[in-house]
């Protein structure tokens, strides 16, 4: 009797590990989802990225270095790491700044990342100006 319940219990458990590794969207298991990751080129998102850039800046590098224009804008990846995972879209583009020069940024639009997870989110590295090297090298940790 203990041979047989010791099976059902170790049957159950591992029906449980099967269930429990089913990939489900990671929107999905927040109820209500608002959704949505907007696209490398929304406004909204050059905008953010410009704003956090120049505020960057100003407060810790003492600059008055802004970004004004994107071009060549390219999505990278969309959710690289699979459906379970939080939705990122991966962008990198090629960013003007104020001083002229030419530099390429790499950026990611996150779902649910922004202050205390209320909307999209946008992590970016502009290369050549990572001065304190958070994606170091170049940029690259910036990137799926």
């Amino acid at each position: 009797m203990r041979r047989l319940l010791a099976l059902a219990l170790a049957g159950s458990c591992l029906a449980g590990i099967a269930v429990a590794h089913e990939t489900v969207p990671a929107e999905q298991r927040i109820i209500p989802y608002v959704g949505g990751v907007p696209l490398c080129g929304d406004p909204s998102v050059l905008a953010r990225i410009s704003t956090n850039f120049a505020e960057k800046e100003a407060k810790f590098w003492n600059s008055n270095l802004t970004l004004v224009e994107y071009a060549k804008i390219q999505p990278l990846a969309w959710r690289p790491w699979g459906l379970e995972e939080i939705p990122r879209r991966y962008c990198t583009a090629t960013v003007t700044a104020s001083d002229g020069r030419h530099h390429r940024i790499d950026y990611s639009v996150r779902e649910d990342l922004d202050f205390i997870g209320n909307g999209w989110g946008v992590e970016f590295c502009v290369t050549d100006l990572d001065r304190n090297l958070a994606y170091s090298p170049a940029c690259r940790m910036a990137r799926p």
